[in-house]
């Protein structure tokens, strides 16, 4: 059977319009020989996913994103993708868009969920969830270290600032001065370092002496406190107390007259005896002492004595 020149150039061009619209349908991620199923997931933001990015099941590549359109005036977003897989999910199972690497894009995986009798079927919209990504991670611990090494920046300038305001020439000129005094002082206080080591070791056998007497007297001081610590205590408390009491009782008698003591501080009358015969003791031992001889008689040759003669300040 022979065929015309016409109708092969149909054939041609059937043909040639069967191959664009698979390769459009290819290219757009729709296999026109595979029985795919096509779900729907709505997003608000789908910032590096495009059409063509593949649809994952845990990790296994099971579909690709076939368009991306608005959804709704919000400015929402529907996601169509197909999935060539008979892997059965149920229509609860949230479609995922994730990653955003350096140089990859993102990719759409499905969380399945297995629920008897809800199987996702074809033309369901399954639940949309954004997982950030790694530039996302990056951008969100990124931001606050920003934040913070802009305000050590400004810090710092600002120290430095203050700093330069401090060190004018005046200031300079005191820090070189303090400076100055400092070294001079550090350098006395050397020289009296090395004073001292000298005193030291010139005085060491007189220090060692000392450190042995004051260890010998710190030994005596332990046997004393080993001593008193022996002493009753409550026996010399006894005592003292008993004393206590007789030294008030003693005094309670002075204080009312008993007793010889008690008498001459209390009975005036004995103070004024006391007095006229400690007066009249005085003016015999004083007539004693002027004339001896009214008292001492020595006669060698039968001499009388001289006749009694009454002192002028005699005591009647």
């Amino acid at each position: 059977m022979k065929f015309t020149r016409e109708v092969k150039t149909g054939i041609l061009a059937l043909c040639a319009i069967a191959l664009l619209v698979f390769g459009y349908s290819f290219l757009k991620g729709k296999n026109l020989l595979e029985n795919d199923r096509t779900f729907y997931a709505v997003y608000d933001n789908v910032e590096g996913l495009i059409p063509s990015s593949p649809v994952t099941i845990n990790g296994l590549v099971v579909g690709q994103v076939v368009a991306i359109r608005f959804a709704d005036v919000k400015g929402n977003l529907v996601v169509e993708f197909n999935v060539d897989s008979e892997f059965s999910f149920s229509k609860n199972s949230e479609a995922k868009v994730y990653g955003g690497g350096l140089i990859g894009g993102k990719s759409l995986a499905i969380a399945p969920k297995y629920e008897q009798g809800l199987e996702a079927k074809d033309g369901d919209t399954l639940p949309g969830r954004i997982e950030a990504g790694l530039l996302e991670l990056v951008n969100d611990r990124l931001t606050p270290l920003q934040e913070k090494l802009e305000a050590a920046i400004t810090d710092a300038d600002t120290l430095l600032t203050s700093v330069n305001g401090i060190l004018n020439i005046d200031n300079q000129n005191n820090l070189n001065s303090i400076f100055k005094d400092l070294s001079i002082g550090v350098k006395q206080f050397k020289g009296t370092s090395i004073r001292l080591n000298n005193l030291l070791a010139n005085n060491e056998e007189k220090l060692n002496k000392a450190f042995a007497n004051a260890d010998e007297i710190s030994t005596k001081l332990n046997k004393v406190s080993d001593s008193l610590s022996q002493i009753n205590v409550k026996q010399i408390g006894k005592e003292l107390e008993t004393v206590l009491a007789n030294f008030e009782k003693i005094s309670k008698d002075l204080n009312n007259g008993k007793g010889t003591a008690g008498k001459l501080l209390k009975d005036e009358k004995l103070y004024t005896n006391l007095e006229r015969t400690s007066k009249q003791l005085e003016l015999l031992l004083q007539d004693l002492r002027l004339n001896p001889k009214r008292y001492v008689h020595i006669s060698v040759f039968g001499k009388k004595n001289a006749p009694y003669e009454k002192p002028t300040d005699s005591i009647n």
